[in-house]
């Protein structure tokens, strides 16, 4: 862990002058200066691993209302259109230990540019899907891009986390974290305006009619149209990876002041770490936390169209809401990197955790559009909890542990792929203990907040003790 020196640590004739100085004695403990949330020489850095923060945010939040899109437009259930994030998160779970593995042997810098190559890849890969019309291709198509950004996320968190002293980890890492939701507004502005906004299949006509009611030709007609609408967005995601993909390659040194890789520095072996994490109980609890957050920001992400088209709101204007939903996690989360300088990250993950509970409880028995501004007032709430419980459970893990550390972590956002189709399946039942099936199947939220709730009071216990 790194500290400010002393003045008997500093070379030269200026110490000893310090040291006789009476001031110098005199100075108050107060005084003494705060370490950098982030130097001068690690700026260049920290600004373009953080680009990637919002890069994989936009993937994530265009790819979030393709659930809706494809359930309508290859006519199929909730349940089966979820597999959308069953793909898309499954790829985190596949490839995060793999990923933590290579950067462990070879470097921050061949990790990310792998991930960008798998991340363009997959991109790439939606123009087959869409002229073969098959679902299952792009399923695919966004499991190999996950593979990709699987690397950047196990690069790039923990990478940001050594750019400075330990102490200020955790609010660089929110720092950098804030820029993700930046990508993911991006990523939902592009699927409102020119995704479902253009998609035949949702129509005021076609609703009226119901798309599965049309003629076949006339359905068919539609579907190449609207998957072509799908794909392009996709494409143009690919070809900006491959510009960030030169941009890292030129611009990003693996030496010349940057910390080296894990991998560079590394001498225990696997089982080792592994052992080791697995010793350490806020760490393994903090994986088990961070699956529960990302299970439940999924659910609400992705299904609140759903509960607005219960209310009667088309998918572009509910799309909306969940822009709204994004901008008030995105200043919330600027606002706790800040509040961070004075309350403990683990105070504000309780805090939050409970007002997540109660919003998300006012989602499920309010069933009107109060009930919708609590879904969307919940993001509030979660704005804080990926890069809080990612920073406090590496907090105590060995800086030869990090990259492995990092990747379980990755593959809690298999939480992402679990739970929504889950959630469908109850949203496909149309009633459930007398409430709306849609509201009903948030309380599979309310249980994560619980589990997230449950860590921080533990988390906080044991920092007090």
């Amino acid at each position: 862990m790194m500290r400010p020196t002393t003045p008997s640590e500093r070379p030269g004739h200026l110490t000893a002058e310090m040291e006789a100085s009476p001031l110098s004695e005199s100075k108050p403990q107060s005084m003494a200066k705060r370490p950098k949330v982030i130097e001068r020489r690690y700026l260049l850095t920290l600004i373009l691993i953080t680009s990637l923060f919002a890069l994989w945010g936009f993937a994530n939040d265009i790819t979030n209302p393709m659930v809706s899109a494809f359930q309508t437009v290859m006519e199929i259930s909730a349940t089966k259109a979820s597999f959308v994030q069953f793909a898309f998160y499954g790829g985190y779970f596949t490839m995060a230990i793999p990923a933590a593995l290579f950067i462990r042997r070879y470097s921050y810098k061949s990790g990310i540019l792998l991930g960008l190559s798998l991340y363009a890849a997959g991109a790439f890969l939606f123009i087959p899907s869409a002229i073969y019309q098959e679902f299952t291709y792009f399923c695919i198509s966004l499991y190999v891009l996950t593979f990709g950004l699987a690397f950047l996320e196990t690069t790039a968190n923990p990478y940001i986390l050594s750019l400075g002293t330990k102490e200020t980890s955790t609010r660089r890492l929110n720092l950098s974290q804030s820029f993700n939701p930046v990508g993911s507004l991006m990523g939902m502005f592009v699927a409102s305006h020119f995704v479902l906004s253009h998609l035949d299949c949702d129509t005021a006509a076609v609703r009226e009619v119901g798309f599965s009611n049309l003629p076949l030709a006339e359905r068919m007609a539609i579907r190449t149209h609207d998957l072509a609408v799908i794909r392009d967005p996709y494409v143009t995601l690919g070809c900006v990876v491959v510009g960030m993909f030169f941009i890292i390659l030129l611009f990003v040194k693996q030496h010349g002041g940057q910390p080296k890789a894990d991998s560079e520095r590394v001498t225990v072996s696997v089982s080792t770490t592994l052992h080791r994490l697995w010793a350490n109980k806020e760490y393994r609890l903090g994986v088990v936390a961070q699956l529960f957050y990302v299970a439940t920001q999924i659910m609400c992400w992705t299904f609140i169209i759903q509960y607005a088209d219960r209310l009667g709101i088309n998918k572009s204007t509910a799309q909306n809401y969940n822009i709204v939903a994004m901008v008030l996690f995105l200043s919330s989360r600027f606002i706790c990197t800040y509040l961070m300088k004075y309350i403990s990250g683990r105070k504000l993950l309780l805090i939050f955790a409970c007002g997540g509970a109660i919003t998300i409880s006012g989602a499920i028995f309010l069933q009107s559009m109060a009930g919708l501004y609590c879904l969307i007032a919940t993001s509030g709430f979660m704005s804080l909890m990926f890069p809080t419980i990612y920073g406090i459970a590496l907090e105590r893990v060995d800086r030869d542990d990090a990259s492995l550390g990092a990747a379980f972590l990755v593959m809690a956002i298999v939480g992402g792929s679990l739970m929504p189709p889950l959630q469908g399946l109850i949203i496909d039942q149309g009633t459930v203990a007398g409430l709306p099936a849609v509201n009903a199947s948030f309380v599979l939220s309310l249980i994560c907040f619980v589990v997230i709730g449950s860590y921080a009071w533990r988390c906080l216990r044991n920092q007090r003790r």
